[in-house]
């Protein structure tokens, strides 16, 4: 299991600050995992997926065929001002 953390205009369309997803799965990878989510508003989550960085155990990534075999958490970064 691996827990996805969601920042800014990603909590927003999730409707959570975090969840759990399953990687356990036939799949284990960064794309498979953001499929799982369940959002609040699918639509902007789904267009909202392409804008964003990925930080897997704390590397940056924006390759979402990254694994997370093992990996223990994933902060989605959508693009934000100010910082």
């Amino acid at each position: 299991m691996t827990t996805m953390r969601f920042f800014a205009a990603a909590r927003a369309a999730v409707g959570q600050d975090e969840t759990t997803v399953d990687t356990t799965l036939d799949e284990p990878t960064l794309d498979a995992a953001l499929r799982s989510v369940t959002a609040a508003d699918p639509e902007r989550w789904t267009a909202l997926q392409e804008r964003c960085s990925y930080l897997v155990d704390g590397v940056t990534t924006r390759d979402r065929s990254t694994s997370l075999d093992g990996v223990a958490t994933v902060d989605v970064m959508p693009p934000f001002a100010g910082g």
